[in-house]
């Protein structure tokens, strides 16, 4: 799945708040410690004062910028998805080509979930709490990357292909790899597992030749 945090942020504001570096400093906090207690706790054990405590502002200003915690919710989907798409535009900025942005947008996926694993939460209780941004979530990055796909293919760096199909197919994969190697098994050697999901999306899953095997 390859693609500011400052970009969620400012959808946010825009909405909610004024245009100040103080203000969108107050913003950051208040998405951040959002972050922090919707992936520990869940959304409804979650209350809008155990947000305002962590940020270290009151209640009141929580106000200013949301209208309750159903918006913070939403806009912290949204924070989620600006940030990790701009994690990987940058880590794939300087690849040589379509397959190899793959391959370095697998592992910095990984490497951001291990860091934001109670945002990781956020966006998977989404499917249930908030249906509307969980689907903007994933239609927000379907959309660059099926462009980024089809300019690969006109330039021959991969196959021509559905890349609909194609985009759906790489985010499930991307969604379940950072699931399990990003929450579940942070432990694991991230380099392996990227190199190992790069060569099923690259090579398929057919039977290749092998060494001195002319067949």
């Amino acid at each position: 799945m390859s693609q500011h945090s400052g970009s969620g942020v400012a959808a946010a504001q825009e909405r909610t708040g004024p245009k100040t570096e103080r203000g969108r400093r107050t913003l950051r906090r208040l998405l951040d410690a959002a972050g922090e207690e919707f992936g520990v706790r869940g959304y409804h054990e979650t209350a809008i004062s155990h947000i305002t405590q962590r940020a270290g502002v009151g209640l009141g200003t929580f106000y200013v910028y949301f209208k309750s915690k159903e918006e913070v919710f939403k806009a912290l989907v949204a924070d989620m998805g600006a940030r990790t798409r701009h994690a990987l535009s940058e880590s794939v900025k300087d690849a040589p080509n379509r397959l190899e942005a793959e391959r370095l947008g697998i592992q910095a996926y990984l490497e951001f979930v291990r860091m934001h694993k109670s945002l990781y939460r956020v966006v998977m209780e989404a499917q249930f709490v908030a249906p509307d941004a969980y689907r903007a979530y994933y239609r927000t990055f379907s959309d660059a990357y099926r462009q980024q796909l089809s300019q690969a293919a006109k330039r021959g760096e991969i196959s021509d292909g559905d890349a609909e199909v194609r985009v759906w197919a790489l985010m499930g994969a991307s969604t379940f790899l950072g699931l399990k190697y990003g929450v579940w098994e942070d432990g694991a050697d991230v380099n392996a597992v990227s190199e190992a999901a790069a060569d099923l999306m690259i090579n398929g899953l057919a039977p290749r030749a092998k060494n001195g095997d002319a067949s």
